[in-house]
């Protein structure tokens, strides 16, 4: 995973440098990979994984650090960590095979209430297409998460164009455009 997740950096970084790399569950990956010199600039955190605060502590304050959350619960405990965290990802958007949250999708109408919870910025997850970006971004969330629309895509770039117009630009709340490097579930073992 640590070789992986060091050759999307590279090749990121070498497509457009900008672009921030941040790997999803596995802090120890993110900070493994930095302390190689790779250009990997945070972690994305699920519920079940290390801690806010501990990741935070691992990676340093100048890395991007996002939590998933999808409940106005879970929205308020992540707001409660405000300090350590750059936004947090809420869904699901609608069912998908991706990722099994167990809990039920948000639809365009479950994002309000999530945006109104908390100052961070929300970023939409779980089945959303380029058809959704532009009913998102009226909901008031910073950013969508794309996966298979991206990766089942002829054309990437062009899927990647729609939903940035779909927002009219990158919202000024979510200024970078993070590409996270996700592992398959089973392949979590202790190799890095």
């Amino acid at each position: 995973m640590l070789e992986l997740t060091c050759a999307v950096a590279e090749a990121v970084h070498a497509a457009r440098p900008a672009t921030r790399v941040l790997v999803d569950d596995r802090p120890d990956v993110a900070w493994a990979a930095r302390s190689r010199g790779a250009a990997v600039h945070g972690v994305h955190l699920g519920q079940d994984d290390l801690p806010v605060a501990d990741a935070r502590a691992l990676l340093g304050p100048e890395a991007i650090v996002g939590l998933t959350t999808g409940t106005p619960e879970l929205v308020r405990a992540a707001e409660a960590q405000r300090d350590l965290l750059d936004y947090i990802g809420a869904g699901p958007y609608r069912r998908t095979p991706t990722k099994e949250s167990g809990r039920e999708p948000l639809g365009v109408d479950g994002y309000p209430e999530l945006v109104a919870a908390t100052a961070l910025p929300i970023v939409a997850i779980g089945d959303v297409t380029c058809a959704d970006a532009a009913a998102l971004a009226g909901t008031g969330v910073a950013g969508v998460a794309l996966v298979r629309a991206v990766m089942e895509a002829e054309d990437p770039g062009a899927v990647v164009r729609e939903v940035l117009a779909g927002f009219g630009a990158l919202p000024s709340r979510f200024p970078y455009f993070p590409v996270i490097v996700k592992y398959p579930r089973d392949d979590r073992s202790e190799k890095s």
